[in-house]
């Protein structure tokens, strides 16, 4: 059987297409991507095929599907060393979800807890796709055979939904896999990346709710396409309480706009939160925000800037689309090859 084994330990991470990336998605995601490709062999995936588990526009999703190559490259992920493609173009997820469809327990689907938030009361008029979108997650991830995938705590229970789907395939496929490969499993079970201090940024206005595209305050994030002052203007107003900074982390606590506000300095100056008090505390927030003000807009209004360059380029992001694709395919292809002949699908 082929092996897709890589020589570095592989990466597999997505983003959807849902437009308005925002500090949220850049710390708590593209940042690491931008580390970790320094010594693993990535793959980052726009990931279009979970984007239309809810309506999309069309034409919306081929923009926003261009909008998020364009911050991956913006913001540091070179498509050259590394696979940047769309989920869609690479036949193999869906192929694969639909055996491991096979393979999960409804059980299992019934106890994923992001269903039932987006899904809210009207659960029978969700979609399909929305209610197995966790398989297809383990289909990503699975037909890569990635050793780590970075993920944010909210992610965390997609990613034990793959470990238990790998772990059943390769029990109940156990003496097929032996003949096949001379192993005792074919699929390994990926590891949880969940680091750094600001992986769940909260909103501006309210330190209790998640930074989001869908809240109807647009000063409630920083969107990676606001120019420098836009940004400061946002960090001017987001919402404090009125003591000073601790000097501690553990003065952070029942303080949540406080925290997300250290946490967000923390995660673009690359430091801890601690790290972030002992220069800071005691500092009143006109002036921590000040600093905060420039060291956001230091950070990303080049990659606004450069995302506004890309994508006046449709072109070029086909292409990273495209080759990326070709890349990943053929790793997709040769896992395929081998988890067809284990459960017996000719050709």
């Amino acid at each position: 059987m082929t092996s897709s084994t890589p020589a570095r330990p592989r990466i597999l991470s997505g983003v959807q297409p849902t437009g308005n990336l925002h500090l949220g998605n850049y710390l708590g995601a593209i940042t690491r991507f931008v580390t970790l490709q320094e010594d693993h062999e990535c793959l980052y995936c726009v990931v279009d095929l979970h984007a239309i588990t809810v309506p999309q526009d069309p034409a919306g999703l081929e923009a926003t599907t261009r909008e998020v190559t364009a911050a991956f490259i913006a913001a540091g992920i070179d498509p050259v060393r590394h696979a940047i493609f769309n989920q869609s173009r690479v036949p193999g997820h869906a192929e694969l979800a639909w055996i491991f469809n096979c393979v999960a327990r409804l059980g299992w689907l019934n106890r994923m807890t992001q269903f039932k938030e987006k899904a809210g009361k009207d659960r029978e008029n969700a979609s399909v796709g929305l209610y197995a979108y966790p398989v297809l997650m383990a289909a990503d991830i699975l037909l890569y055979r990635a050793d780590a995938v970075p993920v944010g705590d909210d992610q965390k229970q997609h990613l034990e939904l793959t470990r238990d789907i790998a772990t059943k395939f390769n029990n109940d496929f156990a003496a097929r896999i032996a003949e096949k490969t001379g192993g005792d499993a074919y699929f390994k079970l990926p590891e949880p990346l969940i680091q750094g201090p600001a992986t769940r940024v909260m909103s501006l206005r309210d330190g209790a709710k998640k930074m989001s595209k869908s809240d109807p305050s647009d000063n409630s994030r920083i969107n990676l396409t606001d120019d420098a002052d836009t940004i400061a203007g946002k960090v001017r107003r987001a919402k404090t309480d009125p003591d000073a900074l601790p000097s501690e982390v553990e003065g952070l606590a029942g303080r949540p706009e406080a925290d997300n506000l250290v946490a967000i300095f923390a995660g673009l100056a690359g430091q801890t939160k601690a790290e972030v008090l002992r220069s800071h505390g005691g500092s009143q927030f006109s002036a921590f925000k000040g600093a905060l003000s420039d060291l956001a807009v230091e950070r990303l209004a080049p990659i606004a800037a450069e995302m506004r360059r890309l994508k006046a380029d449709p072109g070029y992001i086909d292409g990273v689309l495209r080759s990326g694709a070709e890349r990943a395919d053929a790793i997709a292809q040769a896992t395929l090859r081998d988890v067809k002949a284990i459960v017996g699908l000719l050709g």
